[in-house]
Order: structure tokens, then sequence, then C-alpha cells
């Protein structure tokens, strides 16, 4: 028990100096290649702590390889930028002033229901506050929001339609029929609902719509009263 204490304990201390010599990004948001590595050296550090026939050394030697493969790599993020671009990635603007870039969400393998998550936790609810969102290459969402966002958002909108699917539960808060939004969907030059990428409506009517590979729309709907 005491030789595994004093091993866990060597391990520990080299796995502390490691991670304070990576930087204060590594123990914050990481770039994907820092995120590998941290798996990597978790993984290293518990085999010689948990089998005392691993001599301790091994275990060393191969969290500081890594340490040094971790340099390398941040020379070439730091120093060349087609490197970095490899490596790390490149930020994706997912929406702009037309609206959702489903392409780049995709290609980021995510969807309108992903981004509308995003953003609530960033604090915007309605699409049309914001006038550009992207996705960090480390995975965060930075947002631009318009300069008169906070009074876009009096209500909270739900997710009407997504991905050319009805939300059924959502739909029924709205006290309103398929057939009736299907209309207000004609109205405004969409005849089919699999052509639609989102659609959602707040409790005062508010409906933002934006069928794929077009300009969103926003418009207003005859509620008799608020719903939620």
């Amino acid at each position: 028990m005491g030789l595994i204490f004093i091993r866990t304990s060597i391990i520990f201390i080299t796995l502390l100096i490691i991670m304070r010599l990576m930087g204060k990004r590594q123990i914050g948001e990481m770039q994907p290649y820092e995120f590998v590595i941290t798996l990597i050296i978790a993984e290293l550090a518990c085999i010689p702590m948990g089998d005392p026939a691993i001599p301790l050394t091994y275990g060393i030697v191969a969290i500081l390889s890594i340490y040094f493969l971790h340099q390398v790599v941040c020379l070439i993020d730091l120093k060349w930028p087609k490197g970095k671009k490899l490596i790390s990635g490149t930020p994706a603007v997912v929406l702009n002033k037309n609206g959702i870039d489903d392409y780049q969400l995709k290609k980021n393998n995510l969807n309108v229901t992903d981004l509308i998550e995003s953003l609530r936790v960033a604090g915007y609810f309605s699409l049309d506050a914001v006038d550009y969102a992207l996705y960090e290459s480390n995975g965060s969402l930075s947002v631009l929001p318009k300069t008169d966002y906070e009074e876009t958002q009096n209500s909270l909108p739900l997710v009407l339609v997504s991905e050319g699917q009805f939300d059924a539960n959502n739909l029924t808060k709205t006290q309103k029929t398929k057939e009736y939004f299907l209309n207000v969907f004609k109205e405004q030059g969409c005849d089919e609902l699999k052509n639609i990428l989102l659609c959602t409506i707040d409790g005062n009517g508010k409906l933002y719509i934006q069928n794929k590979g077009k300009r969103y729309q926003t418009l207003r709907l005859k509620w008799e009263e608020k719903l939620w």
C-alpha cells in the first residue's frame, strides 16, 4: 500500500508540473489536439500507478514524451498558419444576416437544434436577435448580437418545425393545427414542408421561418392573447 501511495504521489507531481508547463489554455478551453493529449496523459498516468510490476520510469518517460510532442505541435500551431488550420481547424460561421448556414452546420456535424441550444446557453433566445454566430476551433460559440437584441426577446421562441418536421408538443402549445401553419408557409412561398430548415414561434405570435438555401423571414401572426 505504501508503495502504491509513493508511486501515485510521484505521478501526481509529474502530471501537475507538465500541465502547468502546457499553459493556461490547456486547463481551460482546449484545441482538439490538446484534448487528445490530455486523454493520453491521463491513461498513461493510470498504468504505472495501479500496477507495481511496471517500472515507474516507463510512465514518467511516456508522459514526458507526450509533453515533447505537445510542444512540437504548439510550435507548428503558432508558426505555420497552414499547419494551424490543419491541426486546430478554423472557425465556422453558422449564423449570419441571412439566417442559418445549413452547409456549415452539416460540415461540423451539427444541426439546427444544436445551434439553438448553444445560443440559449449564451443568452440569446431569438435567432433574429443575432447578426453572426460562429463556432470557434475549440468548440465554443461566439455571438455578435444586434444592437437592439434585447427588445426582440420578450417571449420564449419554441421550435415549431425543424428539418421539415413538426414538433408535436410545441404545435399543441400554439393551439393551432398543422393545416393552419401549412397555409401560412405557402403564403410565405414555401409549398413543401420538407423545404423548411427551421421555424420558431414565440408566445406573441412572432414567426421565424427559414427555407433551405434562402434568407430567413419574420412575421407576426394574429394572436388573441399571449400563450406563454
